[in-house]
């Protein structure tokens, strides 16, 4: 059962609905955070996921990105993506709202975000942290890198897509970002190949950028996600501990305030 609620952000482009959790007791000012979802939307899961960050001590929003395409629950699966081949019947709907969302949209977005987060009570503006899974992963770093001065710490797991060709390819932010990173890659990931983990690598130590980067050996793409067949629990557990470990020597280095 999450604790949160679903409120509403006006973006530059419409309402978008985003999950907001907070931690069950708090004395002072907290960081926020931003947890972008991956493909498959803003579900029980990347609810239950949000609950467990804000559980460590954090005002968490997760926002829906596919706005401009519906509601939460019109992007939601209505299939048990657990079982042998709905999550590949499902993915065909949502590729074209990947797809779509550009570079350029998600500029747009995240100064709404941000300010919907740092207008929550109980929440310190002065600093954030983002977190961001699949399609997410990217979003992360675009925000570390359009808000280099705000974003201390990035988590971004079994991302896909962030060393391409494009002249706006996402590793190409890196020499905008100040924050630290933690990026666990999937194995044997088609979208994050093992030349595109280097070409990542490189651009991260090239810029002087504070990271940590993995391959986790044996777990697939979408690995922290307990709602699909992907889902491995030993590759989750690894991603939550690096994160809150993460979070706690950036966003509270000196501990709850």
């Amino acid at each position: 059962m999450t604790r949160g609620q679903l409120i509403e952000i006006t973006t530059p482009d419409g309402i978008a609905e985003a999950y907001l959790t907070s931690p069950t007791t708090q004395d002072g000012p907290v960081p926020g955070v931003l947890f972008f979802m991956d493909a498959i939307g803003v579900r029980p899961r990347i609810e239950e996921m949000a609950d467990r960050i804000a559980g460590w001590g954090y005002v968490v929003l997760a926002p829906n990105v596919f706005h401009r395409h519906g509601s939460v629950a019109d992007i939601a699966p209505t299939t048990d993506l657990r079982l042998p081949g709905e999550r590949e019947k499902f993915f065909p709907t949502v590729m074209p709202l990947v797809a779509s969302h550009t570079s350029e949209e998600a500029a747009r977005d995240l100064p709404a975000y941000v300010a919907a987060l740092a207008d929550q009570p109980g929440v310190d503006p002065r600093t954030l942290g983002v977190t961001g899974y699949c399609m997410g992963a990217r979003l992360a770093l675009r925000a570390a890198g359009q808000l280099p001065d705000l974003v201390a710490a990035v988590g971004m797991f079994h991302g896909g897509g962030i060393v391409t060709d494009a002249v706006d390819s996402p590793h190409l932010v890196v020499p905008r970002v100040r924050a630290e990173i933690v990026a666990g890659h999937a194995d044997n990931d088609g979208s994050m190949s093992p030349e595109a983990v280097a070409a990542f690598d490189d651009a991260l130590r090239s810029s002087g950028v504070t990271a940590t980067t993995a391959v986790y050996a044996g777990a697939p793409h979408g690995y922290t996600m307990s709602d699909t067949s992907m889902y491995d629990e030993a590759a989750a557990e690894r991603h939550f501990t690096e994160l809150q470990d993460l979070f706690a020597r950036t966003l509270r280095p000196s501990g709850p305030t």
